[in-house]
């Protein structure tokens, strides 16, 4: 089946229209606390279509990625607070907040190897921006730090997409094109594995 392959063809075609610059915004936004397709689906096609703007989309991307994390963080804690009724209901609210606050020891006990985590985590795109984001608004990680480790993690991703396009260009595009398909379902593989792992560690 081959699914990434017209994915991607629909991306490209996306990343040549002329308010392509809103598209990549508006889900590099929404991708950081909702929306479950991330931003390098648009954001290289678009690089690639237009090497000499590599530089200038990933800025773009990351700092709507950054206001989204905002928002992300933001949901976390105050749909937590809303919830804990409906958890408490269920009888569930009392091991969440057993798992939260033995998080928020560590936190304090290890902060910097929680940022480390944080920066790590948003660096990888196998794991999804909304977890971290949601996460890090929980246990209630302190906002300068967050957003510091977004930035690192994130723009990382992006500046490191923006290079690699710099400097092979149409090879770069090539060889995506190819691999589309291994590539998409090795993540999809990938976060499977990543879900059953941290399940089985519980």
């Amino acid at each position: 089946m081959r699914l990434f392959g017209s994915l991607y063809e629909r991306a490209i075609t996306w990343a040549r229209h002329r308010h392509a610059v809103r598209y990549l915004a508006g889900l590099s936004f929404a991708e950081a606390f909702i929306f479950p397709i991330m931003p390098e689906v648009m954001l290289a096609p678009m690089m690639l279509a237009e090497p000499r703007k590599a530089f200038r989309y990933a800025n773009w991307s990351l700092l709507f990625s950054l206001l989204g994390s905002l928002v992300g963080y933001a949901l976390g804690h105050y749909a937590y607070e809303a919830l804990k009724p409906a958890l408490e209901s269920l009888h569930l609210l009392a091991h969440i907040e057993e798992g939260v606050a033995s998080l928020r020891e560590d936190m304090n006990k290890h902060a910097l190897g929680l940022y480390i985590v944080l920066a790590m985590a948003a660096l990888q795109p196998v794991v999804p921006m909304k977890f971290v984001t949601w996460a890090s608004g929980i246990v209630g990680v302190p906002l300068l730090p967050f957003l510091i480790c977004m930035v690192i993690g994130r723009g990382k991703r992006v500046w490191l997409l923006a290079l690699l396009v710099r400097i092979f260009g149409e090879r770069a595009e090539q060889m995506l094109r190819k691999h589309i398909e291994w590539i998409g379902w090795a993540v999809i593989v990938a976060i499977i594995l990543l879900a059953a792992w941290w399940f089985l560690l519980r």
